[in-house]
């Protein structure tokens, strides 16, 4: 009997976000609140996300705005669930659809899905072409071409909503601000090997955010001081480190590789060079609310409500992580041992273009698992099959949290932090994920508690 209530409360919210009044059999309308396309739409911006060599703080703008558009036009055909722009800083009033009209609102929400993410990547012919994929499963639920242009249109207009906030979030204004200033300065991050990259984003703390009251709301204590003299507390955590690295066990090289998570790994031998491509950490984060909507078989507008809440905390925790990163500006521990314990070793990992303090991967995951868990609840287990396109096993975990904290320690076991910037890391994300979710509904708090069990 519940499956059979279940099936009819379906078919209901499809007459209302596809049909109103029309029946659905009319031209197969229940097919389009499919979640499928919306995976198939995270996976597409995904794919060019990786592509296209997106830093880990812009991919997360990506995946935010991106995620909003979709989410705000899906809430018009779902009662229960609230829209979330009016609960976020600095939004434009969303337009909302006409009453009086038919759309297909599953449509509207792919295309707008689709009209953000086109603006924020570069290569747009290779997303056009994966979007217009999706379009033509949409066509073959003979939906009448009014409506089905109706939904285009009224995608497009949530779409230049959404994008007129992001046309305003200090964004274009950071991409013509001054490199970060590299000097010699004792403990100060400088450029490390193999290609002595600038830091990346280092005005990123000057982006608008959607739910702090400022990047520093969530400042950690400040790292240990510099300090190479034998015995220090600096010293320690430096052997740590070092020692960590000489004795690496299988288990703890598979945890570091499988959270690498590094856009753009550089190979040199000899004089030849070539590169590799992975997702971002945020995107691996993307991937983990995929999994969890498929693994409890959820609808299209659960689908979207984990995407966005999750991309939310992604979006807000890279904020005030590279807040903290520009202002301790701490150097990495490869470049202390090469200049002066050990002029030959090497990380595990490849130490990525910006500075240590705090890590980024403990920050945003943890911010990301305090959002998944406060929809599914901290008992959730899962096996995360993230890594296995670039050819690394899937692994198993036994809630989001147990997820977050292996990726946070991976850190030290790859050799790019100490471990105050990952328990310090670790604790400024979750402060940060429960202001998030304390401070924006996507539905009543009864309601999220109910499904979360």
């Amino acid at each position: 009997m519940k499956q059979i209530s279940i099936f009819f409360i379906g078919i209901a919210l499809v007459l209302v976000g596809c049909n109103a009044g029309k029946k659905a059999t009319e031209y197969r309308a229940e097919l389009a609140n499919n979640p499928d396309f919306i995976h198939q739409s995270y996976q597409a911006l995904t794919d060019v996300i990786v592509y296209d060599i997106f830093s880990p703080p812009v991919a997360s703008r990506i995946y935010a705005y991106s995620s909003l558009a979709a989410y705000e036009i899906l809430v018009h055909q779902n009662a229960e669930y609230k829209s979330l722009t009016p609960q976020l800083n600095d939004f434009p009033e969303i337009p909302q659809p006409d009453s009086t009209l038919q759309y297909c609102l599953p449509l509207a929400s792919i295309h707008a899905f689709f009209e953000v993410g086109k603006t924020m990547i570069f290569s747009k012919e290779m997303l056009k072409e994966k979007e217009d994929k999706i379009y033509q499963s949409f066509q073959k639920l003979e939906l009448p071409q009014e409506i089905y242009n109706r939904s285009l249109a009224y995608g497009k207009q949530v779409a230049a909503a959404i994008l007129e906030r992001a046309n305003h979030d200090n964004y274009k204004e950071t991409r013509g601000m001054p490199r970060y200033s590299v000097n010699d300065n004792v403990g100060r991050w400088i450029p490390t090997p193999p290609d002595y990259m600038d830091g990346i984003e280092p005005h990123w703390n000057k982006i608008k955010a959607f739910t702090l009251d400022s990047a520093q709301q969530f400042a950690p204590k400040q790292p240990t001081e510099y300090d190479i003299t034998e015995g220090s507390d600096f010293y320690k955590e430096i052997m740590e480190v070092y020692n960590t690295g000489n004795n690496l066990t299988e288990d703890q090289m598979e945890i570091a590789k499988f959270w690498d998570c590094n856009p753009y790994v550089t190979h040199h031998t000899g004089h030849a060079m070539f590169a590799t491509k992975k997702i971002t950490p945020g995107g691996h984060w993307i991937n983990i609310a995929y999994v969890a909507g498929k693994v409890t078989e959820a609808d299209i507008m659960r689908s979207s409500e984990t995407y966005t809440v999750t991309s939310l905390a992604l979006f807000d925790a890279f904020i005030s992580c590279w807040d903290e990163k520009y202002r301790s500006s701490l150097i990495r521990p490869e470049t202390i041992i090469n200049n002066h314990f050990d002029e030959s070793w090497n990380p595990l990992l490849q130490t990525p273009p910006f500075p240590e303090y705090t890590s980024g991967h403990s920050v945003i995951s943890a911010a990301a698992a305090t959002a998944l868990t406060s929809l599914y609840g901290d008992s959730f287990s899962f096996v995360d099959s993230t890594e296995v396109s670039f050819g690394l096993p899937a692994r198993s975990f036994q809630s989001f949290f147990h997820a977050s904290e292996e990726a946070a320690i991976s850190r030290l076991y790859g050799g790019i932090h100490y471990m105050p910037a990952i328990t310090n890391g670790v604790e400024q994300g979750r402060k940060l994920g429960d202001f998030l979710v304390n401070k924006i509904q996507t539905r009543s708090v009864e309601e999220v508690s109910a499904k979360a069990k």
